[in-house]
């Protein structure tokens, strides 16, 4: 839809910040408690295996964005409402991120500020960038992705020079058996945040050069999945499992309690800037690709349009998506993954691998 191109190593910070946004905030996969981390690394190595199939769908069809593949596949009727789904799911995800950032913001720092102001305030910035087109997204993510980790790499130096570390919370490892935490990674962590990560299938036909494309999203997921991983073990390991369960925010919880040398402390500040960074990028481009997918699905000759409209409805959207926090939580974690993760991450692509793999087949034969 645009003739911007990006390069395999502004696609692979582009996904590394998104995968991180807003999974570092949530408590995630503690259903699993103090195995945790092992069911975030067992859903990150099988969102590899899903990875593998949206890539093989982009090499039947490299120069189409999946909207426009999908009615290729299925045929006009059925692969319209297909893409039309997805459009409906990115502005969907996108609504969830910025409630997401929304609670955070007044829980931590402007409890008297109204959720839609806050979320406002971030979602106007979004269109505007969404608006210079994904050449601009890619360019700010490479900017600000060093500011991310030398963040990061500080502040876990300063976890451990604070003593805070108790590997013994880590204990017992599968307590109760394989099993549980298999059931955590296949209905939770493979889903989000790394399945999430499709949208940038809509981002693959402006990679200026898509051998690398395969490369790039397995060793972004990777990097992303260690991660989660580590910043799970830290937070089981100085809170412990029951209270890094009932936190809303375990992260921010962990980073409270750093003191260094008696005058190191109150390093929230630090935590907030890794976090909406990550969480600026990840709505970025969910937005993005729901307008280049809904000017490419409606024929609509300039997306730029079409951010401004798209991006008010997920401003509405994510203040009406739930009435309090934890109906918000709860719907993401029992709901979504079961009405909309499994049919639109694992058997719609299936499908259309199974019939774009036949189609190609006959076409060889022909």
């Amino acid at each position: 839809m645009e003739k911007s191109k990006i390069s395999a190593s502004q696609l692979f910070i582009l996904m590394v910040l998104f995968e991180l946004g807003s999974s570092l905030l949530v408590p995630l996969a503690m259903d699993a408690k103090q195995d945790a981390w092992l069911a975030i690394l067992l859903g990150m190595i099988g969102s590899l295996v899903l990875f593998l199939i949206y890539h093989k769908l982009y090499s039947y069809y490299p120069d189409l964005l999946p909207t426009e593949y999908m009615q290729k596949i299925l045929g006009k009727v059925i692969g319209t409402v297909i893409a039309f789904a997805y459009i409906l799911y990115f502005m969907y995800d996108a609504s969830r991120i910025l409630r997401d950032f929304g609670e955070m913001l007044l829980t931590f720092a402007y409890p008297d500020t109204p959720l839609f102001i806050a979320n406002a305030l971030l979602i106007l910035v979004i269109i505007y960038m969404v608006r210079r087109g994904i050449e601009v997204i890619a360019r700010s993510a490479e900017l600000l992705f060093i500011l991310v980790y030398i963040l990061a790499v500080a502040g876990f130096i300063l976890i451990v020079s604070s003593g805070l570390i108790d590997f013994t919370n880590l204990q017992p490892v599968l307590e109760e058996g394989m099993l549980p935490v298999l059931k955590i990674a296949s209905t939770q962590t493979l889903y989000f945040p790394f399945a999430e990560a499709i949208v940038f299938t809509m981002i693959f036909p402006y990679l200026n050069n898509p051998k690398k494309a395969k490369v790039t999203m397995l060793c972004a997921t990777g990097l992303s999945g260690i991660n989660l991983v580590i910043t799970m073990i830290i937070n089981v390991s100085v809170l412990g499992v029951d209270l890094t369960a009932r936190s809303q925010f375990p992260l921010l919880s962990t980073v409270q309690s750093i003191q260094v040398a008696d005058f190191l402390e109150r390093l929230d500040v630090f935590f907030m800037i890794a976090l909406v960074i990550g969480i600026f990028f990840k709505i970025s481009v969910l937005l993005y690709a729901a307008v280049i997918g809904t000017a490419s699905l409606f024929r609509i000759a300039s997306p730029s349009r079409l951010s401004y409209p798209l991006g008010i409805a997920v401003l509405f959207l994510s203040i009406t998506i739930a009435s309090n926090y934890q109906e918000h939580i709860r719907e993401g974690l029992k709901i979504a993954i079961f009405v909309l993760h499994i049919p639109l991450f694992v058997f719609i692509p299936l499908l259309l691998l199974l019939v774009a793999f036949l189609k190609n087949r006959k076409k060889k034969r022909e």
